[in-house]
C-alpha cells in the first residue's frame, strides 16, 4: 500500500497566512475608515449647499421685494407723468386761448402788441436748447 505523504505544515506557512490575513483586515479596516471619511465630506457638502440654497432663496426674496419697490415707484411716477402731461396740455391751451383774445383785443383798439409763441423748450423740457452736461448722481439716491 502506498501511502500518500502530505507535506508538513512550515512554520513558514501558517506565517505568511497570518501576515496575509493581518494585511487583509488592515485592507478592510483602511476601506471602512475611508469610506467613512468619505460619507462624512459627502454630507458636510450636502449641509454646505443646503446653506447656500438657504442664503440664496433669502437673497431672492430680497430682489423681488426691490423690484417690486421699483415697480411701484415707477406706476407712481408714470401717473404723475400723465397728470403733468394733461395739465401741460391744458394751460398751452389755456394760452393760446389768452393770446388770442390779446390779439383780438389788440387788433379791435388799433393796438400792436407783440405775443411771443410758446417756445419749444417748454412744451418738450427733455430738448433744452443747453449744452448736454453730465447729471451727478450718488448710490445713496437709487437706494430704496
Amino acid at each position: 500500500m502506498a501511502s500518500t505523504q502530505q507535506p508538513a505544515s512550515s512554520g513558514s506557512d501558517g506565517q505568511r497566512y497570518a501576515t496575509n490575513d493581518d494585511r487583509k483586515r488592515k485592507r478592510m479596516e483602511s476601506n471602512r475608515e475611508s469610506a467613512r471619511r468619505s460619507r462624512m465630506r459627502k454630507q458636510q457638502h450636502l449641509e454646505e449647499l443646503m446653506s447656500q440654497m438657504t442664503q440664496l432663496q433669502n437673497q431672492n426674496v430680497l430682489w423681488r421685494e426691490k423690484i417690486d419697490a421699483v415697480g411701484r415707484n415707477y406706476l407712481t411716477l408714470n401717473a404723475e407723468n400723465n397728470v403733468l402731461r394733461a395739465q401741460m396740455a391744458e394751460l398751452t391751451e389755456r394760452l393760446d386761448s389768452l393770446n388770442s383774445l390779446t390779439r383780438f383785443w389788440a387788433d379791435a383798439n388799433g393796438l400792436a402788441v407783440d405775443i411771443p409763441e410758446i417756445p419749444d423748450t417748454l412744451l418738450e423740457p427733455w430738448q433744452l436748447p443747453c449744452p448736454i452736461q453730465p447729471i451727478t448722481a450718488s448710490a445713496d439716491m437709487l437706494q430704496f
